[in-house]
């Protein structure tokens, strides 16, 4: 199977590269605007004349598009997130290759969901900022295509690369630091927040899931549990051996132990299926503007990965941890 890879530089594609790789089954050819790529090429500034050009040249099978930005202004957004995708479904349209199309979406596209319950694919999307915006803008533009083709809507993806500007990445170069300088007090917005954190690794597995799939339309890929993040950030601290106090942004103290519910601590706040369990309002999450614009709360309803592409987690949340802070340590 010939497979195109568009961003294969970025953090979801390099792992999405590699599992593609160990694939004997499947030819790559990566793209992107990396010097690493095998071929380089800007999505957000090439024209779609030259794309369909090189995709009769190789003519893939399935074309994955893990390309874009979680950063910049509303029009770096548009252009990396929105016309990248139109250029790549326009090279579709025009080529003669019949490409299947594997788009990555994200979770912002939802935008903010009710407090314990599980946001499923039909759910009417309100994304609150513009990266949301620009993501739902390329969904629409894949689905509306008439292209052989599935978006998978990616939850918070975590695992070893994480970027220092996510969240996780950000806590734990946060308490890097603070180990460094000897503090024992630390400080961190957000921590009220609940998210369904999904490995990197396992969300590679559900693009090749989807490169082999005949699904069309939206899948969520997440693993169907929200975790506060106050409980991720007191296992990340267990496996950093941080003893000091940690607090969220209006100083609200933390456990640095996780409760004894389950084998990680990470379950006595996550909800299961559709309200089961309901989120306990921390004081410091009152007014916070959460900057993913997902509001306090997201969970992913995955029935659908699971029964269209076979596909479930296999990387817990701590195993995710402790490869992030593996990471963060080598740079002490």
């Amino acid at each position: 199977m010939r497979v195109l890879l568009l961003g294969s530089g970025g953090y979801i594609g390099r792992y999405v590269a590699d599992h593609l790789l160990a694939d004997p089954a499947v030819q790559l050819t990566e793209l992107g605007r990396g010097d690493t790529a095998d071929v380089r090429f800007d999505l957000s500034t090439g024209s779609p004349g030259a794309l369909t050009r090189f995709l009769d040249a190789v003519h893939p099978g399935v074309v994955i598009n893990c390309a874009g930005t979680t950063r910049g202004g509303a029009r770096e957004l548009t252009r990396h997130n929105t016309v990248a995708v139109a250029t790549v479904c326009e090279s579709l349209r025009r080529s003669g290759c019949g490409a299947r199309l594997v788009q990555l979406g994200c979770s912002a596209e939802y935008g903010p969901s009710q407090p314990g319950s599980s946001t499923a694919e039909d759910a009417i999307p309100r994304p609150g900022g513009p990266y949301g915006v620009s993501k739902l803008a390329a969904t629409e533009l894949v689905l509306g295509s008439g292209l052989d083709a599935i978006v998978l809507r990616v939850f918070s993806p975590v695992g070893p690369g994480t970027p220092p500007g996510s969240p996780l990445g950000r806590l734990a170069d946060t308490m890097r630091r603070a180990m460094q300088a000897g503090d024992h007090e630390l400080r961190f917005p957000g921590l009220g927040a609940q998210r369904d954190f999904v490995d990197v690794r396992d969300v590679a597995r559900a693009v090749h899931a989807a490169s082999l799939s005949a699904a069309q339309g939206v899948v969520n890929i997440g693993t169907g549990r929200a975790v506060r993040m106050r409980d991720a950030a007191g296992v990340l601290a267990r496996v950093a051996g941080f003893g000091g106090a940690l607090h969220d942004v209006e100083g609200h103290p933390l456990r640095t132990v996780p409760h004894p519910s389950g084998p990680s601590g990470l379950g006595h706040s996550a909800g299961h299926g559709r309200g089961e369990h309901g989120p306990e309002t921390p004081a410091g999450a009152v007014g916070y503007a959460y900057p993913d614009g997902c509001g306090s709360w997201q969970q992913a309803d995955v029935r659908t990965a699971r029964d269209r592409l076979g596909w479930r987690t296999r990387i817990g949340l701590e195993e995710s941890l402790a490869d992030i802070w593996m990471e963060a340590a080598c740079r002490i």
